[in-house]
C-alpha cells in the first residue's frame, strides 16, 4: 500500500554514519567512530548493591509511575552540582529529567522549531543533533569555527543577515567531533550576540567533567542575564549510558514548556533508573569515580596523540583536546577522506568523516 506518512518523514534520512557505526560495533573492528565510554570503567559492583537497596527499601515506589519532571532528590543533586561546577544558580524546578540528552534535543525541536526556522551550529557539529532537529523541518547554517569557538565576526554577520534564526546549538567543552573548547571571551560574546537578536542558545555539555588538563571554565549559561540559555547534561559519559538519564536545565518558565511536550512523548523517564542513580550518588563518591575515568582517558589520549604525531604524514593536522572523547583530523585538500575510510575499513579500523 501507498501509506500517507507525515511530512516530517521527508526530512528524516538514513545516515551513512549510522551504517559505519554498525560496522564499527563488530568486535573484530578497532573503532574510532563513536564516543562510547569505556565499559570496563562502569561501577558494576556498586550498582549491584544500589539495585538491591533500592528494591528492598523503596521497591514499590521505584517500580511505579512518577512525576514527569523527574525524581526530585536527583534533580536537586543536579542543580547543586551545576551551581558548584558551572556557576549557574539553579534549583530542582530548573531541571527536567530526560531519556539521555538525545531526548532533550528532540523535545527542543518540539518546543521551539517550526518548518523553515534556522538553527545555527558550529562547523562541524554533532550529527545526532542535526538528525533530531531536522525532523521538525528546520534548516542549518554552520558558523565558521576555530579553536576558540564560533568566530565573532562571522556570527554577527550571520545573525544580521539571516531571517528566522531560532536556536544556536553549541558544545563548548571538548566538542563532538573536534574536541575543541570555547574560550571564556567567546562564551561571553555568544551570550551578548544571542541576547541582542533574541535567539535561544542550547549549551550541550556531556563531556565537561572529563577535563584532563587546564582549568575548568564557567558555563555559557553563567553569563546569561535574559534566560536565553538552556543547558543539557547527562550521566552517560560520567556514569553509565545504559541508564539513559540526562536532563535539560533552564529558566522555570521554559522548563514548564518542556514538561508539557514530554508528557505527550513518554509521560516520564525511568523511575527505577533515577532512584538507582540517586542512591549511588548518596552512597558512593562520584568524584572519585570520575577521577578514575579522567586518568584512564588522559592516558589513552596521550598515547593516541603521540601515535598521530609519529605516524601521520606532512600536511595532516589534528586537535589536541584537553578533555572529552574526541579528536579531529584534517587531511590535505588532495586527499579524499572517504577513500581513506574505505581503506581503513578493509583493515578493520573505523572512524567518522564529515
Amino acid at each position: 500500500m501507498d501509506f500517507k506518512y507525515a511530512k516530517r518523514m521527508e526530512y528524516i534520512k538514513a545516515s551513512e554514519i549510522r551504517e559505519i557505526l554498525k560496522v564499527a560495533e563488530r568486535p573484530e573492528y578497532i573503532s574510532f567512530a563513536g564516543g562510547l565510554p569505556a565499559p570496563e570503567l562502569f561501577p558494576v559492583e556498586e550498582i549491584k548493591e544500589v539495585c538491591r537497596i533500592v528494591l528492598e527499601e523503596e521497591g514499590a515506589k521505584a517500580l511505579q509511575y512518577s512525576a514527569t519532571e523527574g525524581y526530585d532528590p536527583l534533580r536537586q543533586w543536579i542543580a547543586q552540582r551545576m551551581n558548584q561546577r558551572l556557576g549557574t544558580s539553579f534549583d530542582s524546578e530548573n531541571i527536567l529529567i530526560t531519556h539521555g540528552s538525545q531526548q532533550a534535543l528532540d523535545l527542543t525541536g518540539k518546543v521551539f522549531l517550526d518548518e523553515g526556522d534556522i538553527v545555527l551550529c558550529e562547523s562541524p557539529t554533532y550529527l545526532a543533533a542535526i538528525s533530531a532537529f531536522r525532523a521538525y523541518g528546520c534548516e542549518f547554517v554552520e558558523v565558521p569555527t576555530d579553536d576558540e569557538g564560533m568566530v565573532p565576526e562571522e556570527l554577527d554577520r550571520i545573525l544580521e543577515n539571516t531571517k528566522r534564526v531560532k536556536l544556536i546549538y553549541i558544545i563548548p567543552d571538548f566538542q563532538n567531533p573536534t574536541g575543541r573548547t570555547w574560550s571564556l571571551e567567546r562564551r561571553k560574546y555568544l551570550v551578548e550576540a544571542a541576547t541582542k537578536h533574541n535567539v535561544m542558545i542550547i549549551e550541550d555539555n556531556p563531556y565537561g567533567e572529563l577535563r584532563f588538563e587546564g582549568e575548568n571554565l564557567p558555563s555559557v549559561k553563567s553569563f546569561d542575564q535574559a534566560g536565553s540559555v538552556l543547558c543539557y547534561g547527562t550521566f552517560s559519559k560520567t556514569f553509565c549510558p545504559g541508564y539513559r538519564i540526562g536532563w535539560v536545565a533552564g529558566e522555570k518558565s521554559v522548563i514548564e514548556k518542556y514538561v508539557l511536550v514530554k508528557q505527550g512523548t513518554d509521560l516520564q523517564s525511568n523511575t527505577l533508573a533515577q532512584r538507582e542513580i540517586a542512591k549511588y550518588l548518596e552512597l558512593y563518591d562520584i568524584d572519585e569515580h570520575i577521577a578514575i575515568i579522567r586518568e584512564v582517558y588522559k592516558r589513552r589520549k596521550t598515547i593516541m596523540v603521540q601515535a598521530m604525531e609519529k605516524e601521520f604524514p606532512d600536511g595532516v593536522t589534528f586537535t589536541r583536546p584537553q578533555g572529552g572523547l574526541f579528536a579531529w583530523v584534517e587531511l590535505p585538500a588532495n586527499v579524499n577522506a572517504r577513500d581513506v575510510l574505505e581503506k581503513s575499513l578493509e583493515k578493520k579500523v573505523a572512524f567518522v568523516l564529515n
